[in-house]
């Protein structure tokens, strides 16, 4: 029966246009240059490069020449291009908008590309906000909601693909979908989290005192170490549950992968801002370093570090909802059929 549910939603979709799909994944795709693109802004602190908005210089955004943006100063380079890669986003959730509602989406799918244009619209009045107040607040707001739009272009990527809504029409484990959804939950949480204490480190106010930043720091390493643990249980558990889906399976030990690199290029960006610390002196390649300010290689693994915490938060937020969307059909309820099947067909299809 588990076949035929999915042969059911397959054929049901089959003359629906695929360009949803390929538009959502172009959407995330082109988030995460973004989301790089704006770290390296608060890395050469090169967020007022520009001091208009939403003109550059008292261009349009479009028109500004391009050998003044290609050949000049590179703090205006990338802030200016960061402006051009959310307009290129922004345009992108519009087409996808448009694409969903011109197929044969279900209405819950266009509820969620709505979702996607309202959120890259508030992110990118946050961004000029930020400019037109010079307010460090609120450009660490900026910097927290993109990660988790990116998640969101994520998750919206998935959803629109055909093998959403077939892959779980399977009999699962009840106990085993539990444990994956607390397990994935509290990752997000935490991972989030952690995304928020960079933030507050990355753009602690000027006048905020030693004590402001070294609890910031503490409870940043504290939250590293918390996450780094959860992440290896919830790996555990997913290799050793019984839903054997990729998203469920693999995903976990790709986001443990990711964890451990993120540990390395947290150590790292802590070593090329603040040096080693003070018991590596003892060794020559500690004594002699040299910090080097606004480095080429030191921003990038600065940039690296935040690029990496929004492709962990991502992976994270996709692992919880795959988790809470498999606690409906947890249990054996789609094997047998009845009344539990048709609902579950007739919600994918809605």
């Amino acid at each position: 029966m588990t076949l035929e549910a999915c042969a059911v939603l397959t054929s049901s979709e089959s003359g629906s246009s695929l360009w949803p799909h390929r538009l959502a994944v172009v959407l995330a795709c082109a988030t995460f240059p973004l989301i790089w693109v704006g770290g390296l802004v608060t890395t050469y602190d090169a967020g007022m490069a520009v001091p208009d908005w939403p003109s550059t210089y008292g261009y349009n955004l479009f028109a500004y020449p391009l050998a003044k943006w290609w050949a000049g100063p590179w703090d205006l380079f990338i802030e200016h291009g960061h402006r051009l890669l959310g307009a290129m986003v922004g345009m992108l959730a519009l087409a996808l908008l448009a694409s969903a509602f011109a197929s044969r989406c279900s209405r819950r799918l266009r509820i969620m590309a709505v979702v996607a244009v309202v959120l890259v619209v508030f992110q990118g009045l946050l961004g000029g906000a930020r400019v037109i107040a010079n307010a460090r607040t609120l450009a660490q707001i900026h910097g927290c909601v993109g990660p988790a739009f990116f998640a969101y272009c994520v998750v919206l990527a998935a959803a629109f693909s055909r093998s959403w809504r077939c892959r779980e029409h399977r009999t699962h484990d009840a106990s085993s979908v539990r444990k994956l959804r607390r397990l994935s939950t509290i990752t997000a949480v935490l991972t989030y989290t952690q995304l928020v204490l960079g933030s507050g480190i990355r753009h602690v106010p000027v006048m905020a005192s030693a004590n402001h930043f070294r609890v910031l720091v503490v409870f940043h390493l504290l939250g590293a170490m918390l996450l780094a643990v959860h992440v290896v249980l919830l790996a555990i558990a997913a290799v050793r549950g019984k839903p054997k889906l990729w998203s469920l399976n693999h995903g976990p030990v790709l986001l443990a992968l990711l964890v451990a690199m993120q540990l390395v290029l947290g150590v790292s960006t802590w070593v090329v801002n603040f040096g080693w610390p003070a018991w590596f002196d003892s060794f020559a390649f500690a004594a002699n370093y040299t910090i080097l300010a606004a480095g080429f290689w030191p921003a990038i693994i600065v940039t690296s570090h935040v690029a990496m915490g929004s492709l962990i938060l991502a992976l994270a937020v996709l692992a919880c909802v795959n988790a809470w969307r498999l606690q409906a059909f947890s249990g054996g309820a789609l094997s047998g059929g009845g009344p539990a099947l048709d609902s579950a067909i007739k919600g994918g299809l809605a």
